[in-house]
Order: C-alpha cells, then structure tokens, then sequence
C-alpha cells in the first residue's frame, strides 16, 4: 500500500514549504487547504519536479461538517497516510473585547478543534497500521501568554501541551509525536493577522519557510520531541521560565501592541 504524508495549510507559507521538503525527499502527499485551485497548481508542480504522486482536497478546516466529510473519504480509501503535519493555522490581534467573535471561532475551530480531530482520527488510524508520526505546528508563542494576540498564544500553549502529552500516550502504539515551534517566520500570517506588516517585515532575525521546514524535517528525521528552529527562538523560549509571571506577560503585552495597528 502506498504511502502519504497528509499536510494542512499546504497552499501557502510553512505549509508549502513542508510540502517541497518532503516531496524532494520522495514522499508522496495529500494537501489539504481552502484554495483548490491553488493546490491543483502546486500539485502538479511537485508532481513534476519530484515525480511523486501529489493529492490535494479542498477543505476550510474553520467548517466543522467539511472536515466530518474529509475524514469519512480517509477512513474509507485505501491511502496509508503514515505522516500528519497539521500546519493549519489562524492568527488575530488586537484587544480582545474589540474582535469579531466568529473570526475567533474560527480561530479555535482551525488550531484547535481541527487538529485534535485530525490526530484523533489519523492517529488511529496509524494505531491499526503499526505505527506514525505526527508532527503540529505550534510557536514560540506557546510558552507565555500573549496580550493583544490572547486567542492566538492561548491556541498555541494548547498545541504545545497536547503534543507533548500524545508523545507519551502514543509511545506504545509506535507513534511518534513531535511539535514544531517556529519564531516569526516571513510569510502572510502577518496579514491575515492585521499586524503591521511594515514592523514586523523589519525583523531582521526572521526566518524563511524554507528554511524552518528543512529544519523540521531533519528533527523529525531525529524524533526530536519540541523543534524550535533557530538559536535565538530557543533562548527566547526558554526565558519566560525565569522571569516572573507578571513580568512576562507585562512584556509580551508591550510587545504585541507595539506590531498592532489599531
């Protein structure tokens, strides 16, 4: 049976990067994002540079019935998906009062809800088969809590612990579970966020997709529990440990509406 890496987000960003770093090693994959022409176009050009098979499915992840409907079409096919990278992602920033609630719902419907059931669905699957691994995509936002992005660092945090405590859970079923914590990396969150692009585009420690995905890649290769690519990342991970809580988070709040425009 063949087999596929399924990704998320796959039309843009660290999506499509996963997605050419995977494929220039021989993978075969399934994308999956909102845009189906976008990623017709992209599979058919991984197709020919790197002679792997590419599928694509058009899903808004934000639409609890469409994803039910994706994963009935999984769970009935004959594809052995033994690779999850759950790349999907939403930001938002501003005061939280000030939001439009269905944009945060759908915040928590993507970064939340879609990729627990992706793992719960896709990691039984790879249960039955004997094995997988999985790999989310969370930030360094994970490890503090985000004034003016409070939805967006609050979704990461719960990526970040639920990942790690699948690692343990799935251990025994030969399911491999590693999280992804990148810093800022020079794509279109930043928009999509409403943050000022100019500010942040001026990040001169920013990283590429590219360069984050080859990154990933080779710790999934080493089945790194907690990637973070980049030295400055980690040292920025690690330091909320020792300030106090009210430091931190006076800091990242100071921080964060510094990059929001309004």
């Amino acid at each position: 049976m063949t087999r596929y890496a399924l990704i998320t987000g796959a039309s843009s960003g660290l999506g499509l990067a996963m997605a050419e770093a995977l494929a220039r090693r021989g993978r075969n994959l399934i994308l999956v994002a909102r845009q189906r022409d976008r990623l017709e176009s992209i599979a058919i050009e991984l197709t020919q540079r790197f002679g792997v098979e590419v599928l694509f499915r058009a899903c808004d992840l934000s639409e609890p019935l469409r994803l039910s409907g994706f994963l009935l079409e999984l769970e009935e096919g004959e594809r052995q998906i033994d690779l999850l990278v759950n790349c999907a992602g939403i930001g938002t920033s501003g005061p939280f009062l000030g939001q439009d609630w269905m944009t945060e719902q759908d915040l928590i419907e993507v970064n939340i809800l879609a990729l627990t059931r992706l793992c719960h669905a896709v990691g039984n699957t790879m249960a039955l088969q004997g094995g997988g691994q999985i790999l989310n995509v969370a930030s360094i936002a994970a490890f503090q809590p985000g004034p003016w992005m409070s939805t967006y660092y609050a979704s990461k945090a719960y990526v970040l612990h639920f990942s790690e405590a699948l690692r343990v859970e799935l251990k025994k079923c030969a399911i491999k579970v590693s999280v992804l914590c990148p810093g800022p990396i020079r794509t279109g969150f930043f928009a999509r966020a409403q943050l000022d692009e100019h500010k942040c585009n001026a990040n001169t420690s920013m990283m590429s997709p590219e360069e984050v995905a080859l990154y990933a890649v080779r710790a999934l290769d080493r089945n790194r529990a907690i990637i973070i690519p980049g030295r400055r990342n980690r040292w920025l991970a690690a330091l909320p440990r020792f300030g106090s809580r009210w430091l931190v988070r006076t800091i990242a709040g100071m921080v964060n509406k510094t990059y929001c425009p309004r």
